[in-house]
């Protein structure tokens, strides 16, 4: 409860500090004039001894105006308080509107740039050797007391100018790690976004590479048998066929899964060479007619995978596209790198426009061997298709 109704008077205080402020200055100055006290530097008054203390609020109650504007306006109420606390030094000598100055001088330091700030404190410098000056020939002062006066002074000023360049400081530097914790946060942002992104882009081109093919090999056995007569080992021929996609299908969704769920691993085993033989023989189940010739072994594995995807994608592309069209595979040495060749010849369109696709597959594995540093083509060659790739043996 007290600590609550302290956060009250505190929120209260800055909302209206400088009335308050203002109020406070003049009560302090009636209070001293009350008291009698008058003169802070009396060798610099022109009035007579007997001049009544109250006159001091004819200098303080202008100063304390003062307070008001130092936010709107703080060089012109500087300058005003220095020349109401010059008028004020040579009469009545009252501690308002020195605490004024003090506070207006406060504020513009505060607010100041650092060239600016440079200048203020040439100036009060300046207005020291000038006070000493004056303290000593004007007044008729003593050394000793005109030397007393002007330090002061300094002492006043001085550490008012210090006290609001170190704030002032603290703020800038607080301001710059907020300003170095927000771009760091956004950063991190920035990083995880491309994190989410890269993730999906990997689960986008194994749900491409296995599951799609798998189970678009299922839907074009199905619709091979349906659409020939009857026949008793054809048609289990291809319930088997169709089963051993599902089974397939199924295990890598499963792998996905698992990775999803528990995180680390791969979302599949690596692709390889001798998996080649696997994709033919589907290719083949699937109605191609298929030829390979692979001529090349230890291949890096990044290259080894990039080979297998292409092979992949060519033979699923044919399935698709050209059913029982003839294939040629061929995966052979080009001086440092490895070219990867997929060319295929007449098959029945009809029957696979139903399974048409985006394109996505062709444009990924562009991607994959622009990565690599090798070079990709696709397109229509010699009354069939061709998908060729060449990839530097060195990419990793």
């Amino acid at each position: 409860m007290e600590e609550a109704t302290a956060d009250g008077i505190r929120d209260w205080y800055r909302a209206h500090r400088p009335v308050v402020d203002a109020v406070l200055i003049a009560g302090l100055s009636a209070l001293a004039a009350w008291l009698g006290f008058g003169g802070i530097w009396s060798v610099f008054s022109t009035l007579p001894a007997d001049v009544s203390p109250w006159w001091t609020m004819a200098t303080a109650l202008p100063a304390c105006v003062l307070v008001l504007t130092k936010q709107r306006a703080p060089w012109v109420s500087l300058v005003v308080a220095a020349v109401i606390f010059a008028a004020d030094l040579f009469t009545t000598g009252g501690i308002g509107p020195l605490v004024v100055l003090l506070d207006v001088l406060w504020t513009a330091v505060f607010v100041a740039q650092p060239r600016a700030r440079r200048r203020i404190l040439v100036v009060l410098v300046a207005s020291v050797v000038v006070l000493f000056i004056v303290a000593l020939i004007a007044s008729q002062a003593s050394g000793a007391t005109a030397f007393h006066v002007a330090l002061q002074f300094a002492a006043f000023v001085g550490t008012d100018y210090w006290w609001a360049v170190a704030v002032s400081q603290a703020n800038e530097l607080a301001a710059l790690h907020r300003q170095r914790a927000d771009e760091a946060a956004e950063a991190a942002e920035r990083e995880r976004i491309e994190a989410v992104l890269r993730e999906r882009e990997a689960m986008a081109r194994e749900l491409h590479d296995v599951v799609a093919g798998h189970v678009l090999a299922m839907a074009i056995r199905a619709e091979a048998a349906l659409s020939t007569p009857p026949d008793s080992s054809g048609d289990r021929a291809a319930l088997q066929a169709v089963r051993d996609a599902g089974l397939d299908a199924h295990g890598a969704l499963r792998s996905m899964i698992a990775v999803l769920r528990r995180g680390g691993g791969e979302l599949s085993p690596t692709p390889s060479l001798a998996d080649i033989a696997d994709l033919v023989d589907d290719a083949r189940r699937a109605g191609l007619r298929v030829r390979a010739t692979i001529d090349v072994e230890g291949l890096p594995s990044p290259v080894e995978q990039a080979v297998v995807r292409i092979v992949r994608e060519g033979l699923s592309n044919c399935v698709r596209h050209a059913s029982g069209a003839e294939v040629e595979v061929r995966v052979s040495r080009s001086g440092t790198a490895v070219r990867v060749v997929v060319d295929s010849r007449g098959g029945d369109t009809i029957a696979a426009r139903a399974y048409a696709g985006g394109g996505w597959g062709l444009s990924m594995l562009a991607e994959r061997v622009d990565a690599l540093g090798g070079e990709f083509s696709a397109g229509p060659r010699g009354g069939g298709w061709r998908i060729d790739a060449v990839i530097p043996v060195e990419a990793s």
